[in-house]
């Protein structure tokens, strides 16, 4: 759908009329002096044929110069087109624009669309399970069950958001410290990898926020819409710390999360990565297609928007330099989630146009790493499940609570070995080059600290801190 309209227009409606012949329809006096053989001439069919021709390319050269004014290039730009802008060409020019639309979306449907067998049932009867902590004869220890827990946790109202409360609960209502969700077929996620990342993810109480903000602004949408004031529900950009597991764990927990949403109000949920990578979830046919088109995925959330379906759209900046374009999400009736790193520049400009909220989501802290351990080394005894712990526990104390940089050894010495190739590019004494505090302006990182970042959600100014191995910036969100 890159076509230019311009090479289309001169490509399907070519006719050997020349320039001059041009002219020549528009004076023929000029050219023929005798009245009588002027007239028999314009009465004759193939005259008729012709000057009709002739009108209808001078007619759509017109519109092609007009919609280029509109940057209205191409066949994509067609389709998101305004309804002033596309009532204001000939109808032959916008007949001939919505047959080639529909003849791309055909031909790249073929191309780009794969429906996925069992992944739909696989996700949306992902499996629970749940770590408990439980009091030993040497402190807090922890355990792990099957099933989801009876209780999760509660949140409190903080200005205009909400944080967990951790206010006495009565006996038997403590929340778990960790719960996992397995799906058999895997998660989007994991299937737009290379080398698959486990079909589980770890939910504590920060991936849970999420999704209560997400929801909170799907209630006060649904409770207040109107096709104007109130077409779609509030835009977001979740923002982390890299590796805590804002894509894997985040992004997957809001599309199960959403599967299981009412399907009178939602119909359709997006998990899509870059752009390019999309996994559309029909939640009234119970289908999966990925499609490997940014064109085409728009394509088709249009057609899904025409068909009076509602949908959310998980995007995640999986890769550098994709950022979403700020007509992914159709104009009415989608919500439209985006998952960055910090890096600005992947989210910014769409932030900016949308007018977008941010949620910060925080590291895990060091009882749900434990938790983590506990359930991922839960066929071992004791002593090996201590080892591992110590270990663990003796990366995090280096390289902060990052669990893609922390489980695995050699993770962390890849890590470890990043962090001390950046140090030596950064001046330490110099860092307000390379931070602003408290979110006062856009937080840009183009270089080398970028790796050492650790994200801090508040709600006031506080102090920059660094150490050795860390680096913290606060960002303003919620």
């Amino acid at each position: 759908m890159s076509l230019l309209i311009g090479d289309l227009m001169a490509g399907a409606l070519w006719t050997p009329i020349g320039n001059s012949c041009r002219r020549g329809f528009k004076g023929p006096e000029k050219y023929i002096c005798d009245a009588g053989v002027l007239g028999e001439m314009q009465a004759s069919d193939r005259y008729v044929m012709m000057e009709r021709t002739a009108r209808d390319e001078m007619d759509m050269a017109e519109d092609v110069h007009k919609l280029c004014e509109h940057c209205m290039d191409t066949l994509l730009n067609w389709l998101v087109a305004a309804a002033e802008v596309t009532a204001s060409v000939h109808k032959l020019t916008k007949h001939s624009l919505d047959a080639a639309l529909q003849e791309a979306r055909n031909r790249m449907t073929t191309i780009a669309a794969m429906k996925l067998e069992g992944v739909y049932e696989s996700v949306y009867n992902a499996r629970w399970s749940h770590v408990v902590e439980v009091s030993g004869g040497e402190g807090t220890e922890m355990e792990v069950k099957e099933g989801k827990p009876k209780h999760s946790w509660n949140y409190k109202k903080v200005g205009d958001t909400f944080e967990k409360d951790d206010g006495v609960r009565k006996s038997g209502e403590v929340p778990p410290r960790l719960m996992v969700l397995t799906s058999d077929k895997g998660w989007p996620y994991t299937l737009n990898l290379l080398r698959g990342a486990g079909n589980d993810f770890f939910i504590n109480c920060e991936v849970d926020r999420v999704w209560q903000i997400v929801e909170r602004d799907l209630t006060k949408w649904i409770s207040n819409f109107h096709l104007t004031l109130n077409p779609s529900p509030l835009p977001r950009v979740l923002i982390g710390t890299p590796g805590i597991g804002k894509s894997m764990a985040a992004g997957s927990y809001l599309l199960y999360q959403l599967l299981h949403y009412d399907v009178e109000k939602i119909q359709v949920v997006v998990h899509c990565f870059g752009g390019r990578d999309a996994y559309v979830f029909d939640k009234t046919t119970k289908i999966v297609t990925r499609y490997s088109d940014e064109d085409m995925c728009i394509s088709e959330l249009r057609n899904l928007r025409e068909r009076g379906m509602k949908g959310y759209i998980i995007y995640d900046v999986a890769k550098k330099g994709t950022p979403p374009l700020r007509h992914f999400a159709p104009s009415t009736g989608w919500g439209m989630s985006v998952v960055s790193s910090p890096k600005a520049t992947n989210y910014d400009e769409w932030e900016k146009q949308t007018k977008a909220s941010r949620i910060i989501m925080n590291c895990p802290d060091e009882m749900d790493v434990k938790a983590m351990c506990t359930w991922m080394k839960r066929g071992l005894g004791q002593d090996k499940q201590a080892e591992y712990w110590e270990m663990v526990e003796k990366h995090m104390d280096n390289v902060g609570p990052i669990p893609r940089h922390i489980l695995d050894a050699d993770e962390y010495g890849r890590r470890t070995k990043d962090v001390m190739r950046a140090l030596r590019w950064i001046n330490i004494g110099d860092q307000g080059k390379y931070f602003t505090q408290g979110g006062e302006k856009k937080w840009y990182s183009e270089d080398p600290s970028h790796k050492l970042v650790k994200i801090v959600r508040v709600r006031e100014k506080v102090h920059l801190r660094t150490s050795l191995m860390h680096l913290y910036v606060s960002i303003l969100g919620f």
